[in-house]
């Protein structure tokens, strides 16, 4: 499964040269992220009212051209890797007007409990296990 979000570039990620920070692109990984997670049936918010966490513990960008203010951009989002206890999501964030590659990356996760201690979502909860799973294999 592949999900695809759409959102207009801010004024206020923009540098002093007037392109998108490098930073807010973690961001707009963070806005796919959610989004695909929340297609899957479930938002991050239900899953931390249920005791589960999905901290980042790595995070890769590639640069490849600049998004500027008022962009409409496109982020693709899929699940590189994944083994009920660790994920990877890949994101390829596009400029909706020419298709151009502004960006390229990932971010690793480890589903935890409150105490940060890593679990397995298989254990924890098969049925979203099971979802993501799915939506993993399908790709």
């Amino acid at each position: 499964m592949q999900s695809e979000t759409r959102l207009i570039a801010r004024y206020s990620e923009t540098d002093q040269m007037g392109i998108i920070h490098h930073s807010q692109y973690v961001n707009w990984f963070e806005v796919g992220r959610t989004d695909f997670i929340k297609k899957l049936g479930k938002s991050y918010n239900e899953f931390e009212k249920e005791g589960l966490w999905l901290p980042v513990i790595k995070v890769e960008v590639n640069y490849k051209s600049p998004a500027v203010y008022e962009d409409a951009v496109v982020i693709k989002t899929r699940i590189k890797e994944y083994n009920g206890i660790r994920m990877t999501f890949e994101y390829s964030v596009y400029k909706e007007e020419n298709g151009s590659l502004v960006v390229f990356g990932t971010t690793e996760h480890c589903w935890t409990n409150k105490a940060m201690k890593p679990i397995s979502l298989r254990k924890a909860a098969p049925n979203y296990h099971g979802q993501i799973e799915t939506a993993y294999k399908e790709q």
